[in-house]
C-alpha cells in the first residue's frame, strides 16, 4: 500500500474527513487550512517526516521504529 493510501484508510478508520483532519492540524500544528495542499502533498510523495508525525498525532497515532527480525543472508 502506497503513503498516500495508508493515510486515507487511517483517516476513514478513525471516521473523520480529510476536511476535519485539516482543520484540526491548522489549529493544532499550524498547518494550512487547505485540503487540496494535504491531498497533493500525499498525491506527490512530498509530506514531510515532522508532518508525517503531526498527521499521526491529531488521528490519534504514535509512528514507532521497530528493528526488523533479520533476513536471510544478512
Amino acid at each position: 500500500m502506497n503513503i498516500r493510501n495508508e493515510i486515507k484508510a487511517h483517516i476513514v478508520q478513525e471516521g473523520t474527513t480529510m476536511s476535519e483532519v485539516v482543520r484540526t492540524l491548522a489549529v493544532v500544528h499550524g498547518w494550512s487550512a487547505s485540503v487540496p495542499n494535504l491531498s497533493d502533498k500525499l498525491k506527490r510523495g512530498t509530506l514531510r517526516y515532522n508532518e508525517a508525525i503531526e498527521l499521526a498525532d491529531v488521528l490519534g497515532y504514535d509512528i514507532i521504529w521497530q528493528k526488523r527480525g533479520r533476513r536471510h543472508g544478512t
